[in-house]
């Protein structure tokens, strides 16, 4: 996948206090990116289509790189442009949730030992436990620092009561949301990994979508997830139709 053109646009993924990603692992995962720059992540469900956060289409994503944890080696790593993608219909800004989007691919992912589908729910009920050991992975900045990363990293965070999160956010919290991390802990994610998969239990259970303190001080209330859950029957009409719905 060569390097496109290089616009001046830094967003995309931070993991605080994460560790670098194994070899041979979370295969599903993908670098959403415009003209050659990370922009969100995103994880590949089906041979021609990725969930990533909706909030992402604001940045034009163009392609995708599969089959890499580090973007410097993306030029040996298959990509695909983006041939259109389905924002949820009612989606306006994250405040208001319904904060996920597909991409339909160019063409099907070569689907081999680096590069992986992820399974979703199999019922509107993700069955998540308060305090469960969950993971969020990204490519991007880390804490404060204002340097990239060039690896794929990690990190483990604990599913928060909902009660507690939508107490420590604000009354007009969205629902259809899942909390982890951040709030009372120094892991998660800051502002972005932005369409990266919530993985339990080796399934893709929650999309990132916002947090707290831009600056990575780490926020005093959790990090948010759109649940993909109670998206399933729009997920699964699309990728069997090929049609925004």
């Amino acid at each position: 996948c060569l390097r496109g053109f290089h616009a001046l646009i830094f967003h995309g993924s931070d993991i605080v206090n994460g560790e670098i990603a194994p070899d041979n692992s979370m295969q599903y995962m993908v670098s959403v990116q415009q003209w050659g720059h990370h922009v969100c992540g995103g994880f590949l469900v089906s041979e021609d289509f990725v969930i990533t956060a909706a909030h992402c289409a604001k940045d034009e994503p163009v392609r995708v790189v599969l089959g890499t944890h580090k973007l410097s080696k993306m030029n040996m790593s298959p990509c695909r442009n983006i041939e259109y993608f389905c924002k949820y219909p009612t989606y306006k800004n994250v405040e208001f949730g319904d904060d996920i989007m597909l991409l339909k691919l160019s063409g099907k992912a070569p689907l081999n030992n680096k590069v992986k589908t992820i399974s979703l729910p199999t019922s509107s009920n993700a069955n998540l436990k308060d305090g469960q050991i969950c993971s969020v992975a990204g490519w991007g900045l880390t804490g404060t620092s204002l340097s990239t990363v060039d690896n794929l990293r990690v990190v483990n965070v604990s599913i928060l009561n909902p009660q507690l999160c939508r107490e420590k956010w604000w009354n007009g919290f969205p629902s259809n949301v899942i909390c982890a991390g951040g709030y009372n802990t120094d892991k998660g994610f800051c502002q972005g990994d932005s369409g990266g998969p919530l993985v339990c239990d080796g399934v893709a259970v929650g999309v990132v979508s916002f947090n707290r303190n831009s600056t990575c001080t780490y926020p005093d209330v959790p990090n948010v997830y759109t649940d993909i859950s109670k998206y399933l029957e729009w997920i699964n009409n699309i990728v069997k139709t090929k049609k925004c719905v």
